[in-house]
């Protein structure tokens, strides 16, 4: 029988990484993350990555993988490096004969790894320099007005302000000659050799959203301006580096464009908005078993523990 791969999936907040823990606690198990930011080095306070007493119990993967210099330049981590660690990964696991357990709340690198990416067209520079440019040109809102009316579906899952994901929506379109939506329906890999268990943690909203502003504020009070101001200092101030939440907001504080106060509030902001895009994409995800609580509520984790128990 081939053995079972637990993904659990969930908006930010939702108590993913408590679930997890308590998931191969029980169960022989080992995570992997599905986390965008958490496999940059360096980056502790505004990832809320698994404590480092956490990560020596219970063994971690892809986080934690690469220095945030690559962040901060066109050589980030993409959908397809990700897909490629963490299917070696649950290799590895597998081997060991211990349960893999994928978590996090990035859609696209939770898609890449289950369903596999298109053989998409190469990257090229040329285009990529000429959108940045009429970006800055035409204003933040033009990548996603120009991409609705490419692919008005891809333009529906990408942020307004996501712009290395729009760039290359647009690129694809531009160069493929199809809509990105249209490509990914050829040409995939899905991933093979596993039984997969998808579990969904989905809370009720006051309290998620009270969840989030909570976390905000702990990030700020931890230490969130002084880690960005340690960061920029190591590796540059690139925006890019920045893109993620909370680092965003704290670089902007930094730079004296906004207090601390209004900071802390854009960054609670921008979390809850988060919670509803990744909401909005884990509804398409096929087969959830959707638990409505927290993952650090006993009765939620009991009924994830029987789950596993059921398919093992």
């Amino acid at each position: 029988m081939e053995p079972l791969l637990v993904v659990l999936l969930g908006p930010t907040g939702s108590g993913k990484t408590a679930l997890s823990l308590t998931l191969a606690r029980g169960h022989s198990g080992e995570i992997v993350s599905c986390d965008s930011v958490a496999v940059y080095r360096d980056m502790e306070v505004g990832t809320a990555k698994p404590s480092h007493a956490e990560r020596h119990e219970i063994p971690h993967h892809v986080i934690d993988v690469l220095p945030p210099a690559l962040f901060m330049t066109a050589r980030f981590m993409t959908a397809g490096d990700y897909a490629r660690l963490a299917r070696k990964a649950l290799a590895g696991i597998a081997a060991r004969r211990h349960l893999p357990i994928v978590t996090g709340g990035t859609g696209l690198y939770l898609r890449a790894l289950l369903d596999g990416l298109f053989a998409g067209p190469q990257r090229s520079e040329e285009i990529r320099a000429r959108l940045r440019r009429s970006a800055e040109r035409h204003g933040t809102t033009w990548l996603h007005r120009l991409l609705r009316r490419l692919d008005p579906t891809s333009a529906e899952r990408i942020h307004a302000n996501d712009q290395p994901k729009l760039i290359r929506a647009i690129e694809v379109c531009l160069a493929a000659r199809q809509p990105l939506t249209d490509a990914w329906k050829s040409g995939r890999d899905p991933l093979t050799g596993y039984r997969i268990l998808r579990i969904g943690l989905d809370p009720p909203r006051p309290q998620l959203y009270a969840r989030i502003e909570a976390r905000a504020d702990e990030m700020f009070a931890a230490g969130l301006i002084d880690e960005t101001r340690g960061l920029i200092e190591k590796y540059g101030d690139a925006p890019r580096a920045f893109d993620s939440l909370g680092y965003r907001q704290a670089r902007a504080v930094l730079r004296g464009e906004t207090t601390e106060a209004d900071g802390i509030a854009a960054t609670r902001q921008a979390h809850r908005n988060y919670a509803k895009r990744q909401l909005t994409w884990f509804r398409r995800e096929p087969e959830v078993h959707w638990l409505r609580g927290f993952g650090d509520d006993p009765s939620i984790a009991s009924q994830a523990l029987a789950l596993v128990q059921e398919n093992l």
